[in-house]
């Protein structure tokens, strides 16, 4: 499908994702001309279908970024997750399938040679931390939002991407352990709070101003 918005045209094509035996759903959005790709690591009981990461890609877009939401998860594994939660909190497992993405999208036709950045929520963004950490020289910029960046601990010291941490200002454990996790980061790093943001950014112009934030995170190493 092409669509054109605002001044550019945007073509997105549905992609097979693939990860060892596995094969992921994915959304692949290419505005004209881009100038880097933002790769979406989604959090527990999310989608690439999730209206919020959909907002933000869709901002992202409209400022010349191309972007891939995918689900780290099958449909069966969903399915086992929805009943025991075992599989969103397995961030080794979401990272090695980010990063199996990452090799795979460095090779897709319409996206090779451009710069690499992650978005993660909730635990994805320990799965997008996880992974810049063993690919330094394809991550160039992170962003987290509402993310659990201390489920990758042992990795934050390893991150060379610039990263920048978005917390709501009402999400208040979520805040410590973000600023636990910044502590630990020896790259480039920002910790961005959002007045009047729970956890899920629900609250009005908040996750707009998430997507501000992370626009022009993106254009400052992206491009």
């Amino acid at each position: 499908m092409t669509m054109t918005t605002r001044t550019r045209t945007l073509k997105t094509v549905q992609v097979k994702v693939p990860s060892g035996e596995i094969r992921m759903q994915g959304i692949l959005a290419l505005p004209e001309a881009a100038k880097g790709l933002v790769m979406f690591a989604h959090g527990s009981g999310s989608s690439r279908l999730s209206p919020r990461n959909q907002y933000v890609a869709g901002q992202l877009n409209s400022a010349g970024f191309a972007t891939l939401l995918f689900d780290l998860l099958t449909d069966q594994e969903e399915k086992v997750d929805d009943a025991t939660g075992e599989l969103r909190f397995n961030c080794n497992l979401l990272a090695r399938r980010l990063s199996d993405a990452t090799g795979w999208i460095k090779t897709h036709t319409a996206a090779t040679g451009l710069p690499i950045g992650y978005f993660g929520a909730s635990t994805g963004a320990a799965a997008a931390l996880l992974s810049a950490a063993t690919r330094p020289g394809d991550v160039k910029a992170v962003v987290s939002r509402g993310g659990r960046p201390d489920l990758a601990t042992e990795a934050l010291p390893l991150v060379q991407a610039p990263t920048l941490l978005i917390v709501g200002g009402l999400d208040d454990v979520v805040i410590d352990l973000n600023r636990k996790a910044l502590a630990k980061l020896t790259c480039e790093k920002e910790l961005s709070i959002v007045p009047g943001a729970t956890h899920l950014f629900e609250e009005p112009g908040t996750l707009e101003r998430a997507a501000e934030l992370s626009r022009a995170w993106f254009a400052k190493y992206l491009e």
